[in-house]
């Protein structure tokens, strides 16, 4: 065939693909599909996706739909939707219990500020190698922030045992003759997974349970401290300061290892 004869073949072939690819009843039929299928029926949108391999391609696709309705973007996120629910991935209930743990250094950066970067950076990557495998032992690393990060643990004794652990490994550091002081805070909820991430209320309350620690203390919140009865901890009031936050219904105590006897 000539050159001048494939032109037209080629306009056809591409001009049918895009129809096919805007097809309406194809693309109701694979959003009907999806909702139907395991796995995040959602994918794709910002907050699903996460920052592995996987999750980089779905934001490759997602743009897709922001130009037109896309038949190839669907198949593509409906794919990568079942291999989430095979990998494991796919969201949890959202009414299903879930420590939340947050870490952070007291002071940091005040710190920062008459140390200079060199050695800030130098603490960071200290403290990283010391806190972060202690947490993967027992749970998982959801996000690092700055000086500190936000972990999810199986239980609450988990989590805490974690956290005592973790401002022990921080207390022992010596980082170019400077001390750190690490303070963490445990709450249990129904936050909202999302993306490999959580989002809502009770990562709100777990954040602010950390805010109301001081240098070197470890806060839970009331429903974590109900969990925690009798076991091995033992907790105590906070009556010098309640919290910036912390909503009335929800009390911070600061907890320890109990004395062995």
């Amino acid at each position: 065939m000539l050159a001048h004869q494939r032109e037209p073949v080629r306009q056809r072939v591409l001009g049918a693909a895009h129809r096919l690819d805007s097809d309406p009843r194809l693309l109701a039929a694979l959003e009907w599909a999806r909702s139907r299928l395991p796995g995040d029926a959602a994918y794709g949108d910002p907050l699903s996706t996460g920052d592995d391999a996987v999750g980089r391609v779905a934001a490759q696709l997602a743009p897709l739909a922001a130009t037109r309705p896309s038949v190839l973007r669907e198949v593509g996120l409906t794919a990568l939707q079942l291999w989430q629910a095979h990998a494991g991935l796919e969201e949890r209930p959202s009414d299903e219990q879930v420590v939340v743990l947050f870490t952070d250094l007291a002071g940091f950066s005040d710190w920062t500020l008459e140390v200079g970067d060199d050695v800030a950076v130098c603490a960071l990557r200290r403290v990283g190698a010391a806190v972060e495998p202690l947490v993967r032992r027992r749970g998982r690393v959801v996000k690092r922030l700055g000086d500190g990060l936000m972990a999810v643990h199986p239980s609450a004794e988990d989590a805490v045992e974690v956290a005592l652990a973790a401002r022990d490994a921080v207390a022992a550091l010596d980082v170019d003759g400077h001390r750190l002081s690490l303070r963490a805070g445990v709450h249990v909820g129904t936050p909202q997974p999302l993306g490999g991430d959580y989002y809502g209320r009770d990562v709100n309350i777990a954040a602010r349970i950390t805010d109301a620690a001081g240098p070197g203390e470890v806060c839970v919140s009331s429903p974590t401290r109900a969990l925690l009865d009798g076991g091995e901890f033992a907790t105590f009031p906070l009556s010098r300061r309640r919290g910036k936050g912390v909503p009335p219904d929800i009390t911070p105590w600061r907890v320890g290892r109990r004395p062995p006897g």
